[in-house]
């Protein structure tokens, strides 16, 4: 069974599309790039998935169930988590802070018992605190897990934006370009992570990054845009060798990566 399945995908705004007549089907377990030129219709996507955006046309399904005319929020406890490109934290909190308030959502105990902060809320407590522990950890953010997130490197920034959209326990986890503003030995550490967290957590992941790198070296398969219109599908040396995708996205310095 597909997690993700997207079929003849449009979206207009007014005379311009965005998003014209995409399919492709994501499978379990696979990480699954994204990637096209800038305003080739990526972030669009993500935010039809998540249901920012309403379909034009066409349909999206998570584990054959119908995503049209679902609410963000409910998109999230379905199970699709998401980061931006625009990094969106809560900068005046603790790292530690933003990922436990994430954890919350798993919470179920009443306005009571937070009151007296005994029973379920103290037991509860404990695991959302153990969860934030481990997730600091696998992301290597235990050491700075003090720090005010706004004070943090952009790099460490990405990483927690990450570990926040992991404690809301995803199923499908989208990367909007986790590697911007990366320098190389960052992105490799980030590859490295990425498949660990995908082993780890049971995850299927889907990515846009511009870093070709990373796509061509942890993506099972990827899915090149180029202006709103598919333009090439298949694995990375696939795209690699595509002349398609090298002469209207990979460019000049990607084709000697491609060739070489």
């Amino acid at each position: 069974m597909s997690v993700l399945s997207l079929k003849n995908v449009t979206k207009r705004f007014g005379g311009l599309t965005a998003v014209d007549n995409v399919s492709f089907d994501i499978e379990q377990g696979e990480i699954f790039g994204l990637i096209g030129p800038n305003g080739a219709g990526k972030t669009t996507i993500f935010n039809l998935i998540t249901s920012i955006y309403s379909i034009t046309e066409g349909q999206i399904c998570f584990y054959d169930q119908k995503l049209e005319r679902l609410k963000p929020f409910e998109i999230a406890n379905m199970g699709i988590t998401r980061t931006f490109q625009n990094i969106r934290l809560f900068k005046k909190l603790t790292a530690y802070d933003n990922v436990l308030t994430a954890c919350h959502r798993s919470a179920d105990y009443s306005i009571f018992n937070s009151i007296i902060r005994f029973g379920k809320f103290k037991y509860q407590e404990r695991g959302l605190n153990r969860k934030t522990d481990e997730l600091l950890k696998l992301m290597g953010l235990w050491d700075y897990k003090d720090i005010v997130a706004s004070n943090l490197p952009y790099g460490l920034q990405r990483k927690l934006e990450i570990a926040r959209a992991l404690a809301l326990e995803p199923k499908l986890l989208l990367l909007d370009e986790p590697a911007a503003g990366m320098n190389p030995e960052e992105t490799m550490q980030l590859m490295e992570l990425i498949r660990e967290i995908r082993e780890k957590l049971n995850l299927t992941v889907l990515i846009i990054e511009h870093h070709m790198d990373l796509i061509m070296g942890v993506c099972d398969r990827i899915f090149v845009l180029n202006f709103g219109i598919p333009l090439a599908f298949g694995t990375p040396k696939e795209i690699q060798e595509d002349k398609k995708v090298i002469e209207a996205y990979l460019g000049k310095e990607e084709r000697n990566y491609a060739e070489g």
